[in-house]
């Protein structure tokens, strides 16, 4: 019996330097169990040539409307696809594709897909902010398409700023994460939406070596913004303290204290539509910082540690949020954790509170989570133990109900 055939995407490739990064993400789907057709334009060609693309993809590379005529490619392979994802997608191909220009093979196949369309941009800063570049994106958006953020980072030559290809794995993570919810493109039901999220731990230094610290990997926090990015969201991701890569199409802010995550949340959130602080912000801090390295002294026990409060991030925001936008809090319980969940609903003044139990196995650093939505007009949602993502896509399902 032969065995099930994955889905089928087309990986459109760009005539950019970055189009070496499109093998590697070839390379994740072929081996995850997509089959994929490659379409690289002219320009692509000359960074990547066409050997390379067929024996990556293990099937032959598209290149032009006139090969094989008879199957007609310039509309089958759009009207077959279940993802189209093109990586690079330089400035001209944004353009053409935002005024429907049909010249090449793919350009021709953009239009026929019925399917979700990802864009992934890679260009130098200055062409990405042209304003010509911003209402070529911003048209595509709007028909459905998903147009990823691109990274900040080394460009060609000496340039860095923002126009980098996202790491191939974040790539990849995006290209899961469509196909996971279907072959529609009204599944970007976050499209138009601006989204802002904490994750991570914050640290409160002791002095210069040590600080005051929790266990939080912000692997919650980076699948909400992951599956924010795949249903077509602008994400702001204000990660504290994280090792995590970067999810592609978030725009990354580091902070390290909780007064820092605070500062950086309240300036994003400020027109966002939505909120949600899945950070573990510390309560406390030391009343002071010491200027050295606190010292081991034999035969005496050391100094106590004077601890202040922290503010209260989620009070602040929910306090300070527009009309129209929803604020999410996450609380972390050892125990009576729906009492407990409750009663930091009422006190934080939040829209809807995300519950989970925590400790040595559960929830802190672990692939997956379980948890309870608690929703400020008494809703309530249990989300069984699953993937991370799982329960961000639930959370950002229970948003969407707010608006």
């Amino acid at each position: 019996m032969d065995a099930p055939r994955g889905p089928s995407v087309v990986l459109g490739v760009g005539g950019g330097i970055a189009a070496y990064k499109a093998c590697e993400l070839l390379r994740r789907l072929t081996e995850s169990g997509h089959r994929v057709r490659v379409v690289p334009t002219a320009a692509a060609l000359r960074f990547v040539g066409e050997a390379t693309w067929a024996a990556l993809s293990g099937a032959p590379v598209a290149t032009e409307v006139w090969d094989a005529v008879h199957e007609v490619p310039h509309v089958r392979i759009g009207q077959r696809a279940d993802l189209v994802v093109v990586a690079p997608a330089t400035a001209d191909l944004l353009a053409k594709a935002a005024t429907g220009q049909a010249d090449d093979l793919l350009t021709s196949t953009l239009l026929t897909a019925r399917c979700p369309v990802v864009f992934a941009p890679a260009m130098h800063t200055e062409m990405w902010e042209h304003p010509a570049t911003r209402e070529n994106v911003a048209t595509l958006r709007r028909r459905g398409a998903l147009v990823i953020e691109p990274a900040v980072g080394r460009l060609t030559g000496v340039d860095t700023g923002r126009g980098r290809l996202p790491d191939p794995d974040a790539l990849f993570e995006v290209c899961r994460r469509v196909l996971s919810r279907g072959t529609a493109a009204r599944d970007l039901d976050l499209a138009g939406r601006h989204v802002v999220v904490s994750a991570g731990g914050t640290r409160e230094p002791l002095d210069p070596v040590r600080f005051l610290g929790n266990r939080s990997s912000g692997r919650q926090g980076y699948a909400l913004a992951r599956t924010a990015v795949a249903r077509g969201a602008r994400v702001t991701l204000v990660a504290a303290n994280t090792d995590l890569p970067e999810p592609a199409g978030a725009e990354v802010v580091r902070v390290g204290t909780a007064e820092e995550l605070r500062d950086a949340m309240l300036k994003a959130s400020a027109a966002a539509d939505a909120v949600v602080m899945a950070a573990a912000v510390a309560d406390f801090r030391p009343a002071a910082r010491a200027a050295h390295k606190i010292k081991k002294r034999e035969g005496q026990d050391p100094e106590p540690v004077a601890l202040v409060r922290n503010p209260d991030v989620l009070v602040e925001l929910a306090a300070a949020r527009p009309a129209g936008q929803v604020v999410v809090g996450f609380a972390a319980e050892t125990e009576n954790v729906l009492d407990n969940g409750r009663a930091k609903l009422a006190r934080k003044g939040c829209d809807l509170l995300v519950v989970n139990q925590v400790g040595e196995d559960r929830g802190f650093g672990t692939e997956g989570n379980e948890a309870v939505i608690l929703a400020a007009d008494g809703g309530r949602i249990d989300v069984p133990f699953g993937p991370k993502e799982a329960l961000g896509d639930r959370v950002w399902d229970a948003v969407r109900a707010h608006w």
